[in-house]
């Protein structure tokens, strides 16, 4: 029997106001009020409710589905669409029961950051907060864990390895070389690794970690060829690259399901619950069919042209985020992307100062700044956990003043990890709304900075972003947009978002 994965990645940037925990009015989304309410409507919320056949039979895609939610968007889900948040769990719960354990949810890791791109402990903060957050909402451990843009290298595999999860999802230009084991590897052409095989990637230590290609040419018929017009239709697709004892694996942007395109939910609904049973598939999770079919072959990444990682959108690794690689989402005539780089170097600059302000009065608070820190999730989870936290973690008894001094050393590094939100850098200019709710993080940083009282390098900062310019030059260079649209403009409506 040809099991059938299909995945879904469903994620919007964090869009709330760092100093009002709100989300603002986004005139793109009209005429809703934001971007995450108007995908709702037409993708999480349908997905959670698809009405299929004449008499209105409901499905949730989500039991049928693999699938991981950005963390910041199930915070937002829980305070404003319980519904939905609950069949989102109950889906999870429901697959644990069917496929032996196996749940259809895996987590992400948490900011949504590039994580080739981090330094080693914001890598593994990303990851300690993403596992932490899927525990506490999913009541388990993970098996596996969404990497932002499918982002990936040595160094990335190593955490996710350490941290006891069990695969990882994969395009299929990640692959870099193949073998059977103890034989010699074999190059991978771009994108012609065999997806209906399962991989196992192995660290030096001998400890090793499943990977899953998914199939790249269904991948783009869904999500950028209208597959999903006709749920016979993309049956048949399914059909066409499986066969008896094969495995048939996709995964894309969730919200490619009703948002980007419309309906999308109920050819989901049609195509799992009707038409691929009908046509004998296995509708299965990635973590139940690794259980019956562990892997062989093992494999090598494809680290990218400069060997800094790769990506699932980005020809060049991981370019789109650190440099005018190319790959952009549109824009004019003449537009370039070329603000991208000192955009990085101006947030890696305050990052590396906040380490410098957070080690020492940290020492002087926590036992361990550093622990401290990756279990500060706890306490963003659950609020009134705060004095538990400080039994675990204070150094010694802390006055008032001292406990707001060791929160905000705290939500400093929380602001430092959100601003590398990889968002900022995917669309066309330096001017949209992602890139500027990035530079917001950066500035709540350095107001907090103040409020303890450092020497923040505000004016440094300025002059690096000053080097990245707007396509549109009446918005100006990344200084002039950060002091009208991050520091002074906090309750302020900010450019029109692209969205999705």
């Amino acid at each position: 029997m040809t099991a059938l994965i299909i995945h879904g990645h469903f994620y919007q940037p964090p869009r709330e106001n760092p100093w009002t925990g709100e989300v603002e009015v986004e005139p793109g989304a009209t005429p809703y009020h934001d971007w995450n309410e108007r995908i709702h409507s037409e993708c999480y919320g349908p997905n959670a409710f698809a009405h299929i056949g004449s008499d209105g039979v409901v499905v949730n895609n989500y039991r049928n589905i693999s699938f991981n939610f950005g963390p910041t968007l199930l915070s937002w889900l829980v305070s404003h669409y319980q519904r939905t948040y609950r069949r989102i769990l109950d889906a999870d719960r429901v697959s644990v029961q069917a496929r032996g354990g196996h749940g259809n949810a895996i987590a992400q890791a948490y900011g949504h950051a590039i994580l080739p791109l981090c330094n080693d402990r914001d890598l593994t903060t990303q990851v300690v907060w993403g596992i932490a957050d899927f525990r506490f909402r999913f009541g388990r451990e993970p098996e596996s864990i969404w990497l932002p843009e499918t982002a990936c290298n040595d160094k990335t595999m190593s955490v996710l390895i350490e941290h006891g999860l069990r695969y990882v999802i994969l395009a299929p230009e990640q692959a870099g070389r193949l073998r059977q084991p103890k034989q010699n590897w074999s190059p991978v052409a771009s994108g012609r690794v065999d997806t209906t095989k399962v991989y196992k990637y192995i660290r030096q230590d001998g400890r090793s970690i499943a990977v899953f290609f998914y199939h790249g040419q269904l991948a783009r018929s869904i999500a950028f060829e209208q597959a999903l017009h006709s749920s016979r239709e993309l049956v048949d697709k399914f059909i066409s690259v499986g066969s008896s004892d094969d495995l048939v694996n996709v995964a894309t942007d969730g919200e490619t399901y009703g948002h980007h395109f419309k309906f999308g939910d109920l050819c989901l609904a049609h195509a799992l619950e009707i038409e691929a049973k009908d046509a004998g598939f296995w509708i299965t999770n990635y973590g139940e069919y690794l259980e019956h079919n562990p892997p062989e072959l093992e494999v090598e990444l494809n680290l990218g042209p400069l060997n800094e990682g790769s990506s699932w959108s980005c020809a060049h690794g991981v370019g789109r985020w650190t440099r005018d690689c190319g790959c952009h989402t549109g824009g004019a005539q003449g537009w370039n992307q070329s603000w991208r780089e000192p955009l990085r170097s101006a947030l890696n600059f305050l990052r590396d100062n906040s380490i410098e302000h957070f080690e020492s009065p940290g020492a002087a608070l926590f036992k361990d700044p550093w622990l401290a820190r990756d279990d500060y999730v706890q306490v963003l989870l659950k609020p009134e956990s705060w004095p538990e936290f400080l039994s675990r973690h204070a150094k010694r008894s802390l006055s008032q003043s001292d406990e707001v001094s060791a929160r905000t050393l705290l939500e400093i590094q929380r602001n430092a990890l959100l601003m590398f939100t990889s968002c900022g850098w995917f669309f066309s200019d330096l001017a949209g709304i992602e890139t500027i709710q990035v530079m917001r993080y950066a500035a709540r940083l350095m107001e907090l900075q103040n409020q303890m009282g450092f020497n923040t390098p505000r004016s440094t900062f300025l002059e690096m972003m000053a080097l990245a310019k707007s396509n549109n030059r009446s918005k100006g260079n990344g200084a002039e947009i950060f002091m009208q649209f991050a520091e002074r403009g906090r309750t302020e409506v900010v450019p029109q978002s692209v969205g999705g």
